[in-house]
C-alpha cells in the first residue's frame, strides 16, 4: 500500500530551483535510503514530507492518519526533567498514569473503599488498553541500544548529558515516539559501532515506513531496499539496496553519457552541413536544418563524479621507520580511568584503526599522543623526523574568524591569488565563496576547509578523528581514496566500517580501559570477532524481555492482593507467589550466565589467537544454550505473574464487599 508520494514536485527559493520534477511513491514497511551531496536538497525533502513546508508545485499525498517522527534539530526535550522522561517523549502522560497507579495501590493499603478501588480498576484497565506494559520496557530497550543505562537514565537529570549524548537521547526520543513514518537525518554521527549495529538491526525488524538520509554506505548496505538520489536539482528512486543502486546508477550515468555524445556529434555534423550549405545552392535546406536544429533539447551530460573534492596528501619527508611509540600509558581525566599500561608502536607505513565505544577515551588518546594533554604516567612519543597532519572531530582547527582565503593564505604565504583560488577549486569552493568567512560555513563545509589545510601540510602521519560525520558519500569515497594512495602512516578512528574496511590494516581495540592490537585488517577484525556482536545483540534482547515483565509487576493491585489472603483460594495464591519467586531467582541465574558468557565474549583479546577465536566459538555456542534458558524462564515467570493475577482477580470481590462493609 502506497503510504505517501510526491508527484512532479518544484521547490523554488526565490529566483534558485533547489528541485525540479520530484516523483516517487513510498509503500508502507519500505526502508528508503536518501543519498546526494551536501546541499542538494534532501532535507528539504523530509520538510516536503511532513508538510512542513508546501512546494512551489506539484502535490505531496499522504494516507489519513499517518504519523510522522522526525528528529528534532533543536533538541527540545520539552519539560523532562531526566533522561528517561526525554527518551518516553509523548508516551509522557501514559507514564504519569503508571506513577498514579502505584500511588493509588499504596493508598489502598489503608483506605481500600468502593469509590478507590473503582478509581483504580478504570486507571488499570486504560493502562492497559493503551499499551503501558509495553511502554516502559521499549523505553528501556532503546535506551540501552543507544548506550544509556536505563535505570541510571530513571534519576539522571537532563542538564548533564554532553552534546552527543543529548544527539543519542534526541534519536532515542524519535524511535520510542509511536510512528508510521520514521524520518532519520544522518542518525549514525557520533554512533559508535556496536551502537549503528544495534540500530542497524532495529530498523530492519521494525514494521514502520523508514526514510534515512545517511553517508554511512555499510548502514546503508545492510539496511535500505530503496534509494532516492537527489541529486543535479531533482530526486531520481532506485528499486533496490544501496549495492543494487550503485550498478543502477552506474549504468544510468553510462547510459546518459552515451546519449549526450551521441547528440552531440549529431548537432556537429548538422552545424558542419549549415556552414558549408548556408550561402549556397543547398542554402534553403540548411536554413531548415538550422530552424530544427535550434529547437532541438539538448541533453547535458551526467555531473563529473569527482566533482565533489580533489583531496591527495603527500609527504615532504620520508620519515623514520618507528612512527610513534607508547610505554606504560595511563590516561585520567578528572580522576576517571580511561586508559592503562598500554604499550603499542606504530611503524611506517601502518594504517592503524582506532575504534571502541563513545566516552571510552579514543579522542582523548590522540590529544595525548598531540601533546595537548600531559599523560597520567607512561609516555607516547612521535619520532624527531615525524610531522603531524591532526583532523580534529570538533574541527577546531579551522580559524573561523578568518576567510577561506585567508586561511590557505596563511599557510601558503609565497602563493598567488589564483595557485589560493584553484586550491580551494579543489574542495569546491568558487568564485565569491572564497571570502566568505569560516564560521558561516556549514559542517560539511567547514569539514573540507580543514582537509584542505591538512593536504598543505606534507605531514609523513595523518591522525583522523572521525573524519566523515559531516561528508557527503562522494566526498568521503574521495577522502578513501586519497588516504589508500598516501604513502605516510595513518591512525584512524571512526565508526564508518566501509572507509575502514577499506583502509585499516591493523586494528586497535579500546575497551574496558585497555588497548588491544589486532594484527589484520579491520576486516578480518569483524569476521573474527562475529561472537562478539552477537553476544551483544543476546544481552540487548534478553533485557528487554526481562524488562518487559518486571514492569508488568510494576502496577501490580499489591493492597488487593493482602486483602484476597483471607478469601478462599488462599493457598492457592500462595503457592502462586512461590512459584514467582523461584521462577524469577531461575531468571537471574539465567542473566547471570548470560552476563558471565557476553563479558567474556566482549574482550577484545579474545580474538587475537587462532586458539582464542576457537574458544569464542565454543563460548557462542554456550551463549545460545543460557540465551534458550532465559528465555524459557522468562516464560515461566510470566506465566507464574499471570497465575498469581487471576488469583487476585478471583479474590478481589470478596475484599470489594468487606470495603463496603
Amino acid at each position: 500500500m502506497t503510504l505517501l508520494s510526491l508527484s512532479n514536485v518544484d521547490v523554488e527559493f526565490g529566483a534558485t530551483r533547489l528541485l525540479s520534477g520530484v516523483t516517487v511513491s513510498i509503500g508502507a514497511g519500505d526502508k528508503w535510503g536518501i543519498v546526494g551531496r551536501n546541499g542538494t536538497g534532501k532535507t528539504t525533502l523530509f520538510r516536503l514530507i511532513t508538510g512542513a513546508m508546501a512546494p512551489t508545485s506539484g502535490q505531496v499525498s499522504r494516507v489519513g492518519g499517518t504519523r510522522f517522527s522526525l528528529l528534532d534539530q533543536n533538541r527540545d526535550f520539552g519539560a523532562a526533567g531526566t533522561v528517561w522522561e526525554a527518551a518516553a517523549g509523548e508516551f509522557a502522560e501514559l507514564l504519569a498514569l503508571e506513577q498514579s497507579l502505584a500511588e493509588q495501590a499504596a493508598a489502598l493499603e489503608t483506605d481500600a473503599g468502593e469509590a478507590a478501588l473503582a478509581r483504580y480498576g478504570h486507571d488499570l484497565e486504560r493502562f492497559e488498553r493503551e499499551g503501558g506494559y509495553t511502554v516502559a520496557p521499549r523505553v528501556d530497550a532503546v535506551l540501552h541500544g543507544l548506550g544509556f543505562e536505563p535505570a541510571e537514565a530513571r534519576i539522571r537529570p537532563l542538564a548533564t548529558l554532553s552534546g552527543g549524548e543529548r544527539g543519542r537521547l534526541g534519536l532515542a526520543r524519535q524511535l520510542v515516539a509511536p510512528a508510521d513514518v520514521l524520518l532519520l537525518d544522518e542518525p549514525t554521527n557520533h554512533l559508535d559501532l556496536e551502537t549503528t549495529r544495534w540500530l542497524e538491526q532495529y530498523l530492519g525488524e521494525t514494521t514502520a515506513t523508514v526514510l534515512v538520509i545517511s553517508h554511512d554506505r555499510a548502514f546503508l548496505a545492510a539496511l535500505v531496499d530503496h534509494v532516492l538520489h537527489v541529486d543535479e536539482g531533482t530526486a531520481t528512486p532506485y528499486t533496490g539496496g544501496y549495492e543494487a543502486f550503485i550498478a543502477q546508477h552506474a549504468e544510468r550515468r553510462l547510459t546518459r553519457q552515451r546519449a549526450a555524445d551521441r547528440q552531440r556529434k549529431l548537432v556537429e555534423r548538422e552545424e558542419e552541413y549549415i556552414r558549408r550549405n548556408i550561402a549556397g545552392q543547398n542554402s534553403r535546406q540548411a536554413k531548415g536544418r538550422r530552424t530544427r536544429l535550434a529547437r532541438l533539447p539538448r541533453l547535458s551530460p551526467p555531473r563529473s563524479a569527482d566533482g565533489a573534492m580533489a583531496v591527495a596528501f603527500e609527504i615532504r619527508d620520508r620519515g623514520g621507520d618507528q612512527v610513534l611509540a607508547a610505554r606504560d600509558l595511563r590516561i585520567e581525566v578528572d580522576g576517571r580511568l580511561l586508559l592503562r599500561e598500554f604499550d603499542g608502536r606504530l611503524m611506517r607505513g601502518d594504517r592503524v584503526g582506532l575504534i571502541g565505544p563513545n566516552g571510552a577515551g579514543k579522542s582523548t588518546l590522540l590529544r595525548t599522543i598531540m601533546g595537548e594533554r600531559e599523560p597520567t604516567s607512561g609516555a607516547v612519543r612521535v619520532g624527531g623526523s615525524i610531522t603531524v597532519g591532526y583532523y580534529r572531530q570538533d574541527l577546531a582547527q579551522v580559524p573561523l574568524d578568518r576567510t577561506l582565503y585567508d586561511i590557505i593564505a596563511d599557510l601558503r604565504p609565497l602563493w598567488t591569488r589564483g595557485q589560493i583560488q584553484g586550491h580551494l577549486g579543489r574542495f569546491a569552493f568558487s568564485g565569491d565563496e572564497v571570502q566568505r568567512r569560516a564560521d558561516t560555513l556549514s559542517g560539511g563545509e567547514r569539514a573540507r576547509v580543514a582537509l584542505a589545510m591538512i593536504m598543505l601540510s606534507g605531514a609523513n602521519l595523518l591522525i583522523f578523528d572521525e573524519p566523515t560525520n559531516h561528508l557527503d558519500v562522494e566526498s568521503i569515497e574521495a577522502l578513501e581514496d586519497a588516504v589508500e594512495q598516501y604513502p605516510g602512516t595513518v591512525l584512524l578512528v571512526s565508526h564508518d566500517r566501509a572507509l575502514l574496511r577499506a583502509l585499516a590494516t591493523r586494528v586497535w581495540v579500546l575497551h574496558d580501559q585497555r588497548i588491544t592490537s589486532f594484527d589484520g585488517s579491520f576486516a578480518e577484525w569483524e569476521v573474527v570477532s562475529e561472537e562478539r556482536a552477537h553476544a551483544a545483540a543476546v544481552a540487548a534482547a534478553e533485557d528487554e524481555a526481562v524488562h518487559r515483565v518486571r514492569e508488568h509487576r510494576r502496577t501490580e493491585r499489591r493492597s488487593v492482593e493482602e486483602r484476597a489472603e483471607q478469601d478462599r483460594g488462599r493457598q492457592a495464591r500462595r503457592t502462586a507467589r512461590q512459584a514467582v519467586a523461584a521462577a524469577e531467582a531461575e531468571v537471574a541465574a539465567a542473566e547471570a550466565q548470560v552476563a558471565q558468557i557476553t563479558t567474556a565474549l566482549a574482550d577484545p583479546g579474545l580474538y587475537t589467537t587462532p586458539e582464542g577465536i576457537a574458544r569464542s566459538a565454543e563460548l557462542g555456542a554456550g551463549l545460545e544454550r543460557a540465551r534458550r534458558a532465559l528465555d524459557a524462564a522468562i516464560e515461566r515467570w510470566a506465566a507464574a505473574e499471570q497465575q498469581v493475577e487471576r488469583g487476585e482477580a478471583a479474590g478481589a470481590p470478596a475484599a470489594e464487599e468487606r470495603g463496603r462493609r
